[in-house]
């Protein structure tokens, strides 16, 4: 029997977050072996282009991309942000990581609404969109209110889910790629990210605060941590470094002291088991993010499998799958987006995370100097990662949730009629 077609326009092949994310979702689906997936590849900002080729184990992906789109398919699914969502085929599906304040423009709820179904990354991004209501006005007549722009279609959460054959604890002996010999502290912290656009404070991801917090921590101090920045400004590159190096600098000469901790800083695109033996590194002791925002926050999830302690921001997507008993959440108010940091997507009509530094110090201090404490917890979270936030659980959701709704179409069906031998004439 013919199965559905089922094409898929997303940035599996690109270096990002969404490329991630893309590639799961499309190997999900191939390996449920329900649809005859095709891919339509599209680049995502300036991100890196040829991940497939660069990866092995991901090249096969290739093998379903179209170069174009010969006709209407029976699904078509968007991963993208809402706005760019268009549809094309018989039953139309919109996936987004979502949204990384509380509030979006009405374009992209209206690009929601223009499919039958959408899935989001995060319960955060399900209830940030399920509260829009904006004022429709007329176009001729800009003052006059003419209706509301709302959500109108049905959206499900799809969590973005860790890959356990290769996120997991591994043994010293089966560390190969980092040489941290030049570390002569044994105790540091890790931040996964880029160091985006905005003004001190004011950058998404909230590296500016997060060098400023630790460098005030623990300066003067004879025992001090380090902390490693694996992070890059968008394309990693001898630029990025260069000007991530350039900002740590300008922060560190805003601090009294000529007595500061180290920062280290990582630059470069890493393979996932590259990733993994970075995060089981015997010098990272801890994660931590002070982030404005996330859709939901891949690197923290894929951090928990090692067990070790996890220090991020308590408000937006991450929040769903790091337990509030298990993991170390920074308390703090929400306040408006700085223009520094606002563009087509991030609006500075609306709000995002504001960590009470009061509260940074006390728990980088704290993990510092009684490690202990933590480690019993971030087991817990360890374990709570791998019963509810894998892979295969998010194939097996994809599974329930496109069973549940997408309809069935009909088959083509060959018709091998038998020859008739008629009588001449």
């Amino acid at each position: 029997m013919n199965k559905p077609v089922f094409v898929i326009s997303c940035p599996f092949d690109t270096y990002s977050g969404y490329g991630a994310r893309s590639r799961d979702i499309v190997k999900a689906l191939i390996e449920l072996n329900k649809y005859d997936v095709k891919l339509l590849p599209q680049r995502w900002g300036s991100t890196s282009w040829g991940f497939c080729k660069d990866h092995p184990e991901w090249e096969y992906l290739l093998e379903y991309s179209l170069s174009k789109l010969e006709s209407k398919p029976d699904i078509w699914m968007q991963i993208t942000i809402p706005n760019e969502f268009q549809p094309v085929g018989n039953y139309n599906i919109g996936c987004t990581a979502g949204i990384e304040s509380d509030s979006c423009k009405p374009e992209w709820v209206e690009g929601l609404n223009r499919m039958d179904i959408n899935l989001v990354s995060s319960a955060f991004a399900k209830k940030t969109f399920e509260k829009m209501v904006f004022e429709k006005k007329s176009k001729q007549n800009p003052n006059q209110v003419i209706g509301t722009v709302k959500l109108e279609k049905p959206i499900h959460v799809i969590f973005e889910g860790v890959n356990l054959d290769i996120y997991k604890p591994l043994k010293k002996s089966e560390l190969s790629t980092f040489d941290f010999s030049e570390i002569k502290e044994s105790f540091c912290y890790l931040f996964v990210g880029h160091w985006m656009q905005g003004e001190f404070g004011h950058d998404r991801k909230n590296v500016s605060l997060l060098v400023k917090a630790f460098y005030e921590t623990f300066k003067n101090k004879k025992k001090k941590p380090a902390l490693i920045l694996k992070a890059s400004t968008g394309v990693a590159g001898y630029m990025s470094r260069d000007e991530i190096l350039s900002r740590i600098l300008k922060i560190r000469k805003s601090v009294d002291s000529k007595n500061l901790p180290n920062i280290y800083v990582l630059n470069g695109e890493f393979t996932d088991s590259e990733m993994n033996e970075l995060y089981n590194d015997s010098k990272v002791k801890a994660m931590i993010s002070l982030t404005k925002g996330e859709g939901f926050g891949r690197p923290l999830l894929e951090f928990t499998t090692t067990g070790k302690p996890v220090i991020a921001s308590g408000w937006s997507g991450h929040t769903d799958f790091l337990h509030k008993n298990y993991s170390i959440l920074v308390p703090g108010d929400l306040e408006p987006v700085h223009q520094s940091a606002a563009n087509n997507w991030l609006i500075k009509e609306s709000n995002w995370f504001k960590p009470d530094t009061r509260f940074v110090g006390q728990i980088l201090r704290d993990t510092f100097e009684k490690p202990k404490e933590s480690q019993n917890n971030s087991k817990r979270q360890k374990y709570y990662t791998q019963q509810n936030f894998s892979w295969e659980k998010m194939k097996d959701l994809i599974d329930i949730i496109f069973t549940d709704n997408i309809p069935e179409f009909a088959q083509k069906i060959e018709l091998n009629l038998p020859k008739l031998n008629l009588p001449k004439l």
